[in-house]
């Protein structure tokens, strides 16, 4: 039976100041997302585009939503699979290019994490499960670009 699911949050711009967008340069890119349960989550355009370094852009979201699936879809999987994970990093990277035209697209998004399991007899069966995770993503399965793996799994030492 399929489920559906719904995600409910507000984008409020904070960046207005007193003269909104007269002209490109002078408003700011600040806004918050806020949904009902998290604390708000500052964010802003990617610096190259006006934007705050230290709040969160879009761009760097999309990044951080598949890693962040990747991740629980194949802890989930590894605890009904009998691999104990104790360890997980991941490196991920985003490439977005952009078109002549003001647009762009991302081409693609490498996830590059690095996990620890407990035992080394379960090293071979943890590096499989990064495909089961991925065909399982929620997100990867929502995004017209490939997502690529390159994990690295050892053994926790004693």
């Amino acid at each position: 039976m399929a489920r559906t699911h719904h995600y409910e949050l507000t984008v409020t711009w904070t960046g207005a100041g007193s003269a909104g967008t007269v002209d490109y340069r002078g408003y700011g890119r600040q806004h918050e997302v806020t949904a009902a349960g998290p604390p708000p989550l500052p964010g802003t355009a990617d610096p190259f585009f006006r934007g705050e370094p230290d709040r969160w852009n879009p761009e760097q979201l999309l990044v951080a939503s598949l890693a962040q699936c990747h991740m629980l879809a194949y802890l989930s999987l590894c605890a009904r699979g009998g691999v104990v994970v104790t360890d997980y990093v991941d490196d991920a990277v985003g490439t977005m290019v952009e078109t002549g035209d003001g647009g762009g697209r991302f081409t693609e998004v490498v996830l590059r994490p690095r996990v620890t399991v407990a035992a080394p007899e379960q090293v071979e069966r943890a590096v499989e499960l990064h495909e089961a995770a991925h065909r399982t993503c929620f997100i990867a399965n929502s995004v017209n670009f490939p997502v690529r793996h390159e994990p690295v799994v050892t053994p926790r030492q004693s």
